[in-house]
């Protein structure tokens, strides 16, 4: 389980191709401070289980399922990653529940930059509108961020200085894709609604 509280931008070091999987190596700083084989490490926005760790460096190994999902495929050397360690007890939740589950990917369709923020506005898969509502909480990228507008062909997202400067979002550019979680609550409670 996740915050979305980005700790920290990472790098790329190495993504390998495997048959129906891959290994992706990402350098980080924050992040190598305590993490061992076995532990959980949200790379933009995706659940990955450490597997290695050396150097600066770790791995995790991405099954099918995972790169069929998300955005994690296209990565390559020297790109950009959010990287947030999975929450304990003692986490503050500063963002809201997420699990690294990424529910589809979207594609930056605009940006509006303001004098103090900058509005984005992202294509929603249409299996995932129903989970998205103004003023709720969505995982882009693996960042908790507040749904400012909502269609059933995209949302918007405002976002302040700090994330545009601290995440990959302050470099995404329109056509490019983002991984995205919508609130696991909505799906439990559609899920209990339609069974009564």
């Amino acid at each position: 389980m996740f915050t979305g509280i980005v700790e920290e931008l990472g790098t790329v070091a190495e993504l390998t191709m495997l048959p129906e999987a891959a290994r992706l190596t990402v350098r980080g700083q924050t992040v190598m401070a305590d993490i061992t084989p076995g532990d959980s490490v949200a790379v933009n926005g995706v659940c990955l289980t450490v597997v290695d760790v050396a150097d600066g460096v770790f791995s995790a190994e991405v099954m099918k399922e995972t790169l069929d999902r998300s955005s994690l495929g296209g990565l390559g050397p020297g790109d950009p990653v959010n990287l947030e360690r999975a929450a304990t007890l003692a986490t503050r939740l500063g963002g809201h529940l997420v699990q690294g589950h990424v529910d589809g990917v979207g594609t930056v369709l605009s940006r509006r930059a303001g004098e103090h923020w900058e509005l984005v506005t992202i294509s929603l898969p249409p299996d995932l509108a129903r989970y998205v509502v103004e003023k709720g909480s969505i995982a882009v990228d693996g960042i908790s961020l507040t749904v400012t507008a909502v269609t059933e062909l995209d949302f918007s997202i405002s976002l302040i200085p700090t994330t545009l400067r601290l995440t990959t979002l302050g470099q995404r550019a329109t056509g490019d894709l983002v991984n995205l979680e919508v609130d696991v609550i909505a799906k439990y409670v559609e899920k209990l609604v339609n069974r009564a």
